[in-house]
């Protein structure tokens, strides 16, 4: 089941890359979007549910942007947890300060469903709470 789990986080993630939308068809109801695991807040809330609270996530994120892309550079398994290190770049609105960075995402999936992402800035932080890295 985890390449499988695998495959489902790679296809949500082609899906908004492509289109701006997280796959609404992947996404558990009681979906939950964790920020508490990231180290700066960044004036973002701890927690966002479901697939609205996606939508407003990343509105909230891309904000502060005038220009903004996103690559996701891999994906490790870790059973019914997916962890996708992305890489965000960028230039602010506020001053047009260039943006380049790193970090990780960790999903719990649950029966073909994404039922929980934690957002770390450290990717070393994400593959250590998965068990793959010390």
């Amino acid at each position: 089941m985890s390449q499988e789990n695998v495959e489902i986080v790679k296809r949500g993630w082609e899906h908004f890359l492509t289109t701006g939308e997280q796959p609404a068809e992947i996404i558990a109801s009681d979906f939950v979007w964790d920020m508490s695991t990231f180290r700066d807040l960044m004036g973002m809330q701890e927690h966002y549910e479901g697939v609205e609270g996606i939508r407003r996530f990343l509105h909230d994120w891309t904000e502060p942007f005038e220009e903004w892309q996103l690559e996701v550079e891999t994906y490790h398994d870790a059973g019914d947890r997916v962890v996708a290190v992305c890489r965000q770049r960028g230039r602010s609105k506020a001053g047009g300060v260039p943006v380049d960075m790193t970090f990780a995402q960790v999903f719990t999936l649950r029966e073909g469903l994404e039922t929980r992402m934690e957002m770390y800035a450290d990717p070393d932080e994400a593959l250590k709470a998965v068990g793959l890295a010390e």
